[in-house]
């Protein structure tokens, strides 16, 4: 199936080219210096970047950690052929039948952020055992800073990261509290890892839904079984390149796949702590994602 178009509002208050330099620097294309002369250089100050470009966390709960229908903590997990170790934060909901479905939740390139960890409740008040890993954990966890977060991050083999990822999934699916049904659900980097992992281990995953991800190598989509529910961002110039490819590889072997493109939104735009965040655009992928994985995980 082609991506399908959905027409919505855009940000007006921020240049567009400020959003893709912000992406260029997110994903370590460019360097802070660089980022931030090219804003002065169209009049925008630091002060414009902190409220605006720079996610507020503040901003992004949408569930309490002490919601009184989840139970949030953290579990841990082998991964020895991985980078040695994992943890993450694990939500269950409160009341629930003895086996459920479970999601798995993949951060950004910053590593486990509030943002990620709301997105693991909201799914856990839907009924979901969900399970955030964080790939910061060997390093002492994600830093509580989305720059020194990314640092962090790339300084990881990416090998052993995406093992640790495959290892994650294989503890949710193996959990006592688990039923046999897996989705993942991740953003950004989080998608790449939602395409990769629903290519290089089919037989654990049941459902994916990657935002704005580029897809797994090539040689390894050929595998993919699941359903796929890809989310796209219509000015995210960087992954949209990915797809065309990427469609007629689904194509060629035959995959359950939909995918949607959110006009004038911009990467990043489900996460509601930056500017980036499209509120239609992000409540409508989520409308989604919730009918996807209840339609294949129940």
């Amino acid at each position: 199936m082609s991506i399908q178009p959905l027409h919505t509002r855009s940000n007006d208050t921020i240049p567009q080219e400020a959003f893709d330099w912000y992406d260029e620097y997110a994903h370590g294309d460019i360097d802070r210096r660089t980022f931030l002369a090219r804003l002065a250089a169209i009049g925008l100050t630091s002060a414009a970047v902190a409220g605006g470009l720079i996610p507020n966390y503040a901003l992004a709960e949408q569930v309490s950690f002490n919601d009184a229908d989840i139970v949030a903590s953290y579990a841990e997990f082998d991964s020895p052929d991985g980078l040695g170790s994992g943890r993450g934060y694990l939500v269950l909901p409160k009341n629930r039948p003895a086996k459920t479905a479970a999601v798995l939740v993949v951060h950004e390139n910053r590593g486990l952020n509030p943002y990620i960890k709301d997105v693991a409740r909201r799914l856990a008040k839907e009924g979901y055992i969900a399970f955030a890993p964080d790939i910061l954990h060997t390093l002492g966890g994600y830093p509580g800073n989305d720059d020194e977060g990314r640092a962090m991050q790339k300084s990881l083999d990416k090998a052993k990261v995406e093992t640790d990822f495959i290892n994650a999934a294989s503890f949710l699916k193996n959990h006592e509290l688990t039923t046999d049904k897996l989705g993942v659900v991740g953003f950004c980097f989080g998608g790449y890892v939602s395409n990769m992992l629903a290519a290089r281990v089919p037989e654990m995953i049941d459902a994916a839904v990657p935002y704005y991800g580029t897809p797994a190598k090539p040689e390894y989509i050929k595998q993919i079984k699941a359903p796929m529910l890809l989310q796209y961002a219509e000015l995210d110039k960087r992954v949209n390149a990915s797809w065309p490819d990427y469609e007629k590889a689904l194509k060629a072997i035959n995959a359950d796949y939909t995918a949607y493109v959110y006009p004038k939104t911009n990467h990043g735009f489900h996460n509601d702590s930056t500017s980036r965040y499209d509120e239609k655009a992000a409540e409508l992928s989520w409308k989604r994602t919730l009918e996807f994985f209840n339609k294949h995980l129940a």
